[in-house]
């Protein structure tokens, strides 16, 4: 007797709550997210562009280009995703990024890399807000979004867990061929083509899609009606605007201790360039641990309180590095590695729950990202300054403080009651205290700025007391 549509079938993890179709979700996007952001060629990439005859100058100016081409383009691809559905976003994204990746095969010049950024930054945009997207969806159409948060962090996780694994395999790959990390990094990318294609359609969140792709010549107007749409969302909604721009602190503070300030640091305390690999390792360890267990938060605090303690506790972390010696550095950099790890699912889902019920999703998570990029693009200007007048203690007692006035303020926003915080996100604006659906939250992915990428998903063990998105949480009547 075969199953009723929709439900789990015996022996297949109903007790999870989960059904097939869920199921296949998530599995999916594990393997989505895992093979898209598994760059193969992060750790060699500078020296790999020396060794082709690029400058300093050459190599830097590429990034920069990059930054300011994923800034442009976060929008136009959030209204793509919109308008042609999201799962067929992740797909071109997909082949935009493997054929970024042979670009610097066919050609290891100025303007192959040129080309391999450009294209990096169009598919990591096309797939940045509509990866994140499809899933809430998906979820949210098979009555599991319980689940949402445990899936965005358990994908995270996974792909950390990867880099960790595979980068040491890098410089053995490269002496026996050469351009084997981009190669890798290609086979990699059309792994996650694999798993876009088998994504199953939402027939509901779909629906919209067809019928833009079908409206020929007036496509060009749903675009703009697509994009005002997002902006007057953010202008309507103060909820949501203020759920943005807390997450700015998270993704500023990762950003500027983890890529711009990671070797400084170090090296100001007298550890190596050698031990530099196996602190990195360290610190993706915790952070991947973190990400895939945002359920041992205690409920206690609603998780928009919890994204303001780990905040304070990134804040935190930076300050007292100017105190400590070279181990308790290290330490403070992987408790600041587990304390980002812990807050980027659950800001995610913040925002996702956050978002009206029938705005364009896609488009307003990319908006959040713009926001988050400008920030750090102003931030990294800074970092600079402070780096070349030899201030990096100032640098993070300065961003400690700039933290903590955020945050104070945010606070005196949501306690003074200016801000309404019901009926913004659809069904729901905030997380239920009961782990309901909407118990927990969450926002942008760590690498998601220059090449560093890695989002994901949240797994846990259902049914933990006092857990921040308990598995076996009350879920609505399902409609037959």
């Amino acid at each position: 007797m075969r199953a009723l549509p929709g439900r789990p079938r015996p022996g297949t993890g109903a007790g999870t709550g989960l059904t097939d179709t869920a199921r296949r979700i998530i599995r999916l996007n594990y393997g989505f997210q895992l093979l898209f952001n598994l760059l193969w060629w992060m750790p060699v990439f500078y020296a790999y562009q020396k060794a082709a005859g690029l400058s300093d100058g050459q190599i830097f100016g590429i990034q920069s280009i990059y930054y300011v081409a994923f800034c442009l383009l976060e929008i136009p691809t959030g209204l793509i995703a919109d308008r042609i559905g999201t799962r067929n976003c992740l797909r071109a994204g997909a082949v935009v990024m493997t054929a970024a990746n042979l670009a610097p095969v066919v050609s290891a010049s100025y303007t192959g890399f040129l080309v391999h950024f450009l294209a990096i930054a169009a598919g990591r945009s096309l797939t940045s807000g509509a990866a994140s997207a499809y899933l809430y969806d998906g979820l949210r159409a098979e009555r599991c979004d319980e689940h949402y948060l445990r899936a965005e962090g358990t994908a995270r996780a996974l792909g950390l867990a990867a880099k960790v694994l595979c980068w040491p395999l890098v410089g053995p790959l490269m002496a026996l061929a050469h351009p084997a990390p981009y190669v890798l990094s290609a086979v990699s990318a059309a792994g996650s083509l694999v798993c876009a294609v088998l994504l199953p359609r939402l027939a509901g969140a779909e629906a919209g899609a067809d019928t833009g792709r079908g409206s020929g010549g007036r496509r060009g107007g749903a675009f703009l009606r697509d994009a005002g749409t997002a902006l007057r969302c953010v202008a309507s909604s103060p909820w949501l605007a203020l759920v943005m721009v807390q997450g700015v602190a998270v993704f500023t503070l990762s950003r500027i201790c983890q890529v711009n300030l990671f070797q400084p640091i170090l090296l100001d305390h007298g550890i190596g360039e050698a031990s530099h690999g196996g602190v990195l390792a360290a610190m993706t360890v915790a952070e991947a641990v973190a990400s895939a267990r945002p359920q041992w938060l205690s409920r206690r605090l609603p998780p928009v309180a919890w994204v303001s303690v780990l905040s304070l506790a990134l804040a935190g972390a930076l300050a007292a590095m100017t105190l400590g010696g070279p181990w308790t550095v290290v330490v403070l950099l992987c408790l600041f590695a587990a304390a980002t790890g812990f807050a980027f699912p659950v800001q995610r889902k913040l925002v996702n729950d956050a978002v009206p019920a029938h705005a364009p999703r896609a488009t307003l998570l990319s908006v959040e990202s713009i926001v988050d990029r400008a920030v750090c693009a102003l931030a990294a200007i800074a970092v600079g300054a402070y780096l070349s007048a030899g201030h990096l203690d100032a640098l993070l007692w300065h961003s400690a403080l700039a933290t903590a006035v955020l945050l104070g303020v945010f606070q005196l926003l949501l306690r003074s009651g200016v801000v309404d915080r019901t009926g913004q996100g659809g069904d729901r604006a905030m997380p239920s205290q009961a782990g309901g659906p909407g118990a927990g939250t969450a926002s942008a992915g760590v690498g998601d700025g220059a090449p560093d990428p890695a989002d994901a998903d949240a797994a846990g063990e259902p049914g933990r007391e006092g857990a921040l998105e308990p598995g076996e949480a009350a879920r609505r009547p399902r409609t037959t």
